[in-house]
Protein backbone atom coordinates (compact mmCIF):
# COMPACT_ATOMS: atom_id res chain seq x y z
CA UNK A 1 0.00 0.00 0.00
CA UNK A 2 1.29 3.43 -0.93
CA UNK A 3 0.32 6.42 1.23
CA UNK A 4 1.04 9.84 -0.27
CA UNK A 5 0.43 13.05 1.66
CA UNK A 6 -0.84 15.59 -0.84
CA UNK A 7 -1.16 18.34 1.78
CA UNK A 8 -3.40 19.47 4.65
CA UNK A 9 -5.69 16.46 5.38
CA UNK A 10 -5.56 15.05 1.85
CA UNK A 11 -3.90 11.71 1.18
CA UNK A 12 -3.76 9.50 -1.90
CA UNK A 13 -3.83 5.87 -0.77
CA UNK A 14 -3.21 3.15 -3.35
CA UNK A 15 -3.66 -0.59 -2.92
CA UNK A 16 -5.52 -3.58 -4.36
CA UNK A 17 -5.90 -1.67 -7.62
CA UNK A 18 -7.82 1.14 -5.89
CA UNK A 19 -7.00 4.85 -5.59
CA UNK A 20 -8.55 6.50 -2.53
CA UNK A 21 -8.31 10.22 -1.73
CA UNK A 22 -9.18 11.57 1.71
CA UNK A 23 -10.49 15.10 2.37
CA UNK A 24 -9.42 16.82 -0.87
CA UNK A 25 -8.94 20.57 -0.45
CA UNK A 26 -9.68 23.42 -2.85
CA UNK A 27 -6.40 25.09 -3.69
CA UNK A 28 -6.67 28.64 -2.38
CA UNK A 29 -9.45 27.83 0.11
CA UNK A 30 -10.01 30.46 2.80
CA UNK A 31 -6.89 32.31 1.60
CA UNK A 32 -4.89 29.84 3.69
CA UNK A 33 -4.41 26.76 1.50
CA UNK A 34 -1.61 27.24 -1.04
CA UNK A 35 -1.08 23.58 -1.86
CA UNK A 36 -1.49 22.86 -5.57
CA UNK A 37 -4.74 21.43 -7.01
CA UNK A 38 -5.37 17.69 -6.62
CA UNK A 39 -5.69 16.36 -10.16
CA UNK A 40 -5.27 12.64 -9.45
CA UNK A 41 -7.43 10.00 -11.09
CA UNK A 42 -9.39 8.54 -8.21
CA UNK A 43 -11.82 5.67 -7.48
CA UNK A 44 -13.12 6.65 -4.03
CA UNK A 45 -13.13 9.93 -2.08
CA UNK A 46 -13.84 10.16 1.65
CA UNK A 47 -15.05 13.52 2.95
CA UNK A 48 -15.11 14.19 6.69
CA UNK A 49 -17.13 17.42 6.49
CA UNK A 50 -18.28 20.08 4.06
CA UNK A 51 -15.62 22.77 4.26
CA UNK A 52 -13.71 23.78 1.13
CA UNK A 53 -10.38 22.66 2.53
CA UNK A 54 -11.75 19.11 2.94
CA UNK A 55 -14.49 18.46 0.35
CA UNK A 56 -13.33 19.79 -3.01
CA UNK A 57 -13.72 17.21 -5.78
CA UNK A 58 -13.75 19.66 -8.70
CA UNK A 59 -10.14 19.01 -9.75
CA UNK A 60 -10.19 15.22 -9.44
CA UNK A 61 -10.11 13.01 -12.53
CA UNK A 62 -12.10 9.85 -13.16
CA UNK A 63 -15.54 9.21 -11.76
CA UNK A 64 -14.90 8.72 -8.06
CA UNK A 65 -17.51 7.46 -5.64
CA UNK A 66 -18.01 10.03 -2.88
CA UNK A 67 -18.26 8.65 0.65
CA UNK A 68 -19.69 10.98 3.32
CA UNK A 69 -21.37 10.75 6.71
CA UNK A 70 -21.62 8.20 9.53
CA UNK A 71 -22.49 4.55 8.94
CA UNK A 72 -21.27 1.78 6.66
CA UNK A 73 -20.62 2.68 3.02
CA UNK A 74 -19.81 0.19 0.25
CA UNK A 75 -17.63 1.46 -2.59
CA UNK A 76 -15.59 -0.48 -5.14
CA UNK A 77 -15.89 -3.66 -3.08
CA UNK A 78 -14.63 -2.01 0.10
CA UNK A 79 -16.43 -1.03 3.30
CA UNK A 80 -15.86 2.47 4.63
CA UNK A 81 -17.04 2.93 8.20
CA UNK A 82 -17.99 6.46 9.21
CA UNK A 83 -17.98 7.36 12.91
CA UNK A 84 -19.84 10.49 14.01
CA UNK A 85 -17.70 13.06 15.82
CA UNK A 86 -17.52 16.87 15.93
CA UNK A 87 -15.36 19.59 14.42
CA UNK A 88 -15.10 21.36 17.77
CA UNK A 89 -15.15 20.54 21.51
CA UNK A 90 -18.70 21.88 21.95
CA UNK A 91 -20.82 19.23 20.24
CA UNK A 92 -20.52 20.82 16.82
CA UNK A 93 -22.06 24.15 17.86
CA UNK A 94 -19.03 26.07 16.52
CA UNK A 95 -18.01 24.21 13.36
CA UNK A 96 -20.48 21.37 12.87
CA UNK A 97 -20.10 17.61 12.53
CA UNK A 98 -17.04 15.61 11.52
CA UNK A 99 -16.87 12.03 10.30
CA UNK A 100 -13.96 9.73 11.08
CA UNK A 101 -13.44 7.12 8.36
CA UNK A 102 -12.00 3.64 8.81
CA UNK A 103 -11.29 1.12 6.06
CA UNK A 104 -8.97 -1.77 5.33
CA UNK A 105 -6.62 -2.04 2.36
CA UNK A 106 -4.10 -4.83 1.79
CA UNK A 107 -4.83 -6.09 5.29
CA UNK A 108 -3.94 -2.70 6.84
CA UNK A 109 -6.57 -0.97 8.97
CA UNK A 110 -6.54 2.74 8.15
CA UNK A 111 -8.26 5.48 10.17
CA UNK A 112 -8.53 9.10 8.95
CA UNK A 113 -9.75 11.45 11.68
CA UNK A 114 -10.72 14.38 9.45
CA UNK A 115 -11.05 17.63 11.39
CA UNK A 116 -11.60 16.01 14.76
CA UNK A 117 -12.13 18.76 17.32
CA UNK A 118 -12.15 16.84 20.60
CA UNK A 119 -10.73 13.89 22.49
CA UNK A 120 -12.75 10.75 21.77
CA UNK A 121 -15.28 9.23 24.15
CA UNK A 122 -15.38 5.52 25.00
CA UNK A 123 -18.12 4.77 22.46
CA UNK A 124 -16.18 6.41 19.64
CA UNK A 125 -12.99 4.57 20.57
CA UNK A 126 -14.92 1.29 20.50
CA UNK A 127 -16.56 2.12 17.16
CA UNK A 128 -13.19 2.90 15.59
CA UNK A 129 -11.67 -0.30 16.93
CA UNK A 130 -8.22 -1.58 16.06
CA UNK A 131 -6.07 0.81 14.03
CA UNK A 132 -2.87 0.01 12.17
CA UNK A 133 -2.35 3.40 10.49
CA UNK A 134 -3.79 6.58 12.01
CA UNK A 135 -3.94 9.80 9.97
CA UNK A 136 -3.99 12.34 12.77
CA UNK A 137 -4.62 16.13 12.78
CA UNK A 138 -2.18 17.82 15.15
CA UNK A 139 -2.25 21.57 14.46
CA UNK A 140 -4.95 22.78 16.84
CA UNK A 141 -7.26 25.82 16.54
CA UNK A 142 -9.61 24.12 14.03
CA UNK A 143 -8.83 20.60 15.28
CA UNK A 144 -7.34 18.86 18.28
CA UNK A 145 -4.07 20.47 19.32
CA UNK A 146 -0.71 18.69 19.83
CA UNK A 147 -1.53 17.72 23.43
CA UNK A 148 -5.01 16.43 22.53
CA UNK A 149 -3.63 14.65 19.46
CA UNK A 150 -1.25 12.81 21.77
CA UNK A 151 -4.23 11.83 23.96
CA UNK A 152 -6.17 10.52 20.94
CA UNK A 153 -3.12 8.56 19.81
CA UNK A 154 -2.95 6.99 23.26
CA UNK A 155 -6.69 6.23 23.15
CA UNK A 156 -6.53 4.42 19.79
CA UNK A 157 -3.07 2.83 20.19
CA UNK A 158 -2.27 2.68 16.46
CA UNK A 159 0.85 0.93 15.28
CA UNK A 160 1.80 3.88 13.05
CA UNK A 161 0.75 7.54 12.87
CA UNK A 162 1.12 10.03 10.05
CA UNK A 163 0.51 13.60 11.30
CA UNK A 164 -1.56 15.96 9.12
CA UNK A 165 -3.37 19.31 9.25
CA UNK A 166 -0.43 21.28 10.62
CA UNK A 167 1.22 24.54 9.58
CA UNK A 168 3.61 24.43 6.62
CA UNK A 169 4.88 27.10 4.20
CA UNK A 170 1.80 26.30 2.09
CA UNK A 171 -0.71 26.43 4.94
CA UNK A 172 -1.30 29.91 6.29
CA UNK A 173 -3.83 28.95 8.96
CA UNK A 174 -3.07 29.93 12.60
CA UNK A 175 -2.20 26.37 13.60
CA UNK A 176 0.87 24.70 15.09
CA UNK A 177 3.75 23.17 13.18
CA UNK A 178 4.32 19.42 13.46
CA UNK A 179 7.27 19.96 15.83
CA UNK A 180 4.87 20.87 18.64
CA UNK A 181 3.33 17.40 18.37
CA UNK A 182 6.66 15.60 18.01
CA UNK A 183 8.22 17.22 21.08
CA UNK A 184 9.23 14.60 23.63
CA UNK A 185 8.38 11.65 21.37
CA UNK A 186 11.11 9.17 20.57
CA UNK A 187 9.85 6.78 17.88
CA UNK A 188 9.76 9.31 15.04
CA UNK A 189 10.78 8.63 11.43
CA UNK A 190 11.14 11.68 9.18
CA UNK A 191 11.08 10.94 5.47
CA UNK A 192 12.45 13.22 2.77
CA UNK A 193 9.46 12.20 0.69
CA UNK A 194 5.73 12.73 0.38
CA UNK A 195 4.96 9.01 0.24
CA UNK A 196 5.66 5.78 2.06
CA UNK A 197 5.08 2.18 0.99
CA UNK A 198 3.72 -0.10 3.70
CA UNK A 199 2.90 -3.79 3.98
CA UNK A 200 1.02 -5.64 6.69
CA UNK A 201 4.27 -6.97 8.14
CA UNK A 202 5.40 -3.41 8.91
CA UNK A 203 2.73 -3.11 11.60
CA UNK A 204 4.16 -4.81 14.63
CA UNK A 205 3.11 -4.59 18.25
CA UNK A 206 5.04 -2.16 20.40
CA UNK A 207 5.55 1.57 20.67
CA UNK A 208 3.65 3.59 18.08
CA UNK A 209 5.88 4.83 15.26
CA UNK A 210 5.26 8.37 13.97
CA UNK A 211 6.07 8.81 10.27
CA UNK A 212 6.45 12.43 9.11
CA UNK A 213 5.95 13.09 5.40
CA UNK A 214 6.49 16.16 3.25
CA UNK A 215 3.50 17.52 1.33
CA UNK A 216 3.50 16.55 -2.34
CA UNK A 217 1.67 19.60 -3.68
Amino acid sequence: MEVKWLGHAAFLIKGEGLRIVTDPYRSGAYDGISYGPIEEEVDVVTISHDHDDHNWTGDLKGKPIIVKGPGLHEAKGKTFKGIATFHDPHGGSQRGPNTVFCFELEGIKVCHLGDLGHVLDEKQVKEIGEVDLLLLPVGGFYTIDPREATQVMEQLKPKKVIPMHFKTPKCGFPIAEVEAFLKGKSNVRRLDSSSVNLVKEDFKEGETEIVVLKPAL
